[in-house]
C-alpha cells in the first residue's frame, strides 16, 4: 500500500500547477490529474490549508470529509483513488490552488533531501491497516468545528502521505507522535466544552491567538 510517484514529490506538485491552465479548479481535476499515482499524493494537498500556515479558510471541513472517504478506501484496499460527484464538484480558486501546490512544491524542494526510504518494516502492508485507522481517527477529527484544533490532526495526515509516497518510516513515526498531541488537544478542548461551555473554548481560543499573535 505504498505509492510511487514519477520523480520527486516537488515536481509531482508542480505538474498539478498546469491543470486547467491557469482556471479554477474542482477537486475532481486534482484528483484525475493524479491518477493512479495513488493516495499519498491526496492525503498531502488536502491536509496541507490545515496543517502549514497556508490560508484557505473553509476548506478545512469539506476537505477532511473526503480526506475520511479516501481512509475508508485505502483501508479497503481500493487501488485508486475516488471521490463522489459532490466532492469532485468543489471549486478551487485558482490563487487559493496555486498557493497551495507552490508552497508544498517549495517545501518539498528544501525537505526531499531529508526524506528517503527507511525502516520498511512501518511502511509495508503489515503496518498499513495501523496507519489506515489513524488516517480514519485524524480525517474525523479534522471534520469537528472545534476552532484552531485542526492543525495537529492535519499534520498527521500529512506525515502519513509523505511516508506513504516515499516510504519513509520516520515520517509515520512523526505522524504518529503528532497523533498522540491531537488526541490530547481535543480532549482538552471537549473538556473545555463540558466544563465552562463555549464560552470557555471561545475564551481559551482568544488565550492562544494572544500567544500566537
Amino acid at each position: 500500500m505504498t505509492d510511487h510517484g514519477f520523480g520527486t514529490l516537488s515536481a509531482d506538485f508542480r505538474r498539478l500547477l498546469a491543470v486547467k491552465g491557469g482556471s479554477d479548479m474542482t477537486l475532481g481535476d486534482i484528483v484525475s490529474a493524479v491518477g493512479d499515482r495513488g493516495f499519498g499524493i491526496l492525503f498531502v494537498l488536502l491536509s496541507l490549508p490545515s496543517a502549514l500556515p497556508v490560508p484557505a479558510p473553509g476548506y478545512s471541513t469539506p476537505f477532511g470529509v473526503v480526506l475520511f472517504l479516501l481512509s475508508l478506501q485505502l483501508l479497503a484496499g481500493r487501488p485508486v483513488p475516488w471521490i463522489p460527484e459532490w466532492a469532485s464538484r468543489k471549486i478551487i480558486r485558482r490563487s487559493t490552488a496555486d498557493r497551495m501546490i507552490k508552497s508544498t512544491a517549495a517545501f518539498f524542494s528544501f525537505v526531499e533531501r531529508f526524506i528517503r526510504p527507511r525502516f520498511p518494516i512501518l511502511t509495508g502492508r503489515t503496518a498499513a491497516k495501523g496507519y489506515c485507522l489513524l488516517l480514519l481517527a485524524m480525517s474525523g477529527l479534522m471534520i469537528l468545528p472545534i476552532p484552531l484544533t485542526n492543525t495537529l490532526p492535519a499534520m498527521v495526515i500529512f506525515c502519513v502521505g509523505v511516508a506513504m509516497t516515499e516510504r519513509d518510516g520516520l515520517a509515520l513515526l512523526a505522524a504518529l507522535c503528532f497523533g498522540v498531541a491531537a488526541v490530547l488537544l481535543y480532549t482538552a478542548a471537549f473538556w473545555l466544552i463540558a466544563t465552562y461551555g463555549l464560552q470557555g473554548m471561545r475564551e481559551a481560543k482568544e488565550i492562544i491567538k494572544g500567544w500566537l499573535f
